[in-house]
Formats: structure tokens, sequence, C-alpha cells
């Protein structure tokens, strides 16, 4: 293996164990927001639909590190979770909380887009043909998410300012 060919297979390991880390961190956020959508079903039932496809994203992700003989960093994956679970702590926190959960998942999943986009050709000019389909499967899952969180905008803030307006509880 020459040192490119070494330089490579190092970045985008360490690349898959920020994904997986990073998955593992949606996931507690998922799990945060979910339990707390009392007035917003249509999100509750997409973000539900999308913690199922983040479990089989981090399945993904295990299937390809074992495949170079890698596994994920349990460190990383704690620290990430930990800090999802601080960041829905504070957003509950505050009377709009439906609001700032939908900024702060329209930038983790724009986020997350971009990390796959740059694991896709760390897989190409690796020659990690395998990762391939896998990593482009949970592109499209994330750029949906992505789409979702755009259209829904609007919606939900209309929902909260109506709820608002008639001194109901908005904030989820």
């Amino acid at each position: 293996m020459t040192g490119q060919q070494e330089a490579i297979r190092h970045t985008f390991v360490v690349g898959l164990r920020n994904a997986h880390a990073l998955e593992e961190e949606a996931l507690s956020l998922l799990d945060r927001q979910i339990e707390r959508l009392a007035h917003y079903a249509d999100v509750e039932v997409r973000l539900r639909s999308h913690r199922g496809e983040t479990e089989r994203q981090i399945q993904r992700l295990e299937t390809i590190l074992d495949g170079l003989g890698e596994s994920a960093s349990a460190f990383k994956d704690a620290t990430m979770k930990l800090g999802g679970n601080v960041a829905a702590m504070m957003h509950a926190l505050a009377p709009d909380e439906i609001l700032k959960n939908c900024f702060a998942n329209a930038a983790f999943e724009a986020f997350e887009v971009a990390s796959y986009k740059a694991l896709i050709v760390m897989a190409e000019q690796g020659g990690f043909k395998t990762a391939l389909p896998l990593l482009e499967e949970t592109l499209r899952e994330e750029q949906a998410m992505v789409t979702f969180l755009d259209e829904t905008l609007p919606l939900v803030v209309q929902r909260y300012l109506a709820l608002r307006s008639s001194g109901e509880t908005a904030s989820h």
C-alpha cells in the first residue's frame, strides 16, 4: 500500500467513525424530540421514520468498518450521544422548543449530507467500491430528510404561531 493509499484509508476510517458517532448523536436527538411533539404529529411521524433510517445507517457504517477490519469508536459514540442529549434538553427549556429543534435539525441534516458526500469521494478515491452503495443509500435518506425539513418549516412556524396566539402551549 502506498503512502497515498494509506492516507486515504486512514481518512476514510476516521470519517466512518465520525459518521457513526454522528448517527448515534442523531438517535439521541430524535428520541428526545419524538417524545415531545404533542402538537406536531406530522413531524413526529417523520422523525420516527427517520429514527429507523438512522438505525439502518449505523448498521451500514458498521458493515463498512467491519469490511475494513475496523470498528466504531466507543468514545466518540458516547461523547456525541451525550452532546445530543444536552442539546435536546437545552431546547426543551425554551418556550419555542419546536422552532429551535427545526433549525437545529436542518443544520444537523445538512452536516450529515456533507459528511456522506465526502465519504463517497473518499470511497471512490480509495477504491472501496463495496462501501459506495451503502453510503449512497444513506445520502439519499439524509437528502430526503433535508427536503422534508425544508418543506415542513413554514407549516411548523404557522402552527406554532396559531397555538401561541390562542394561548396554548406551542413549544412542543
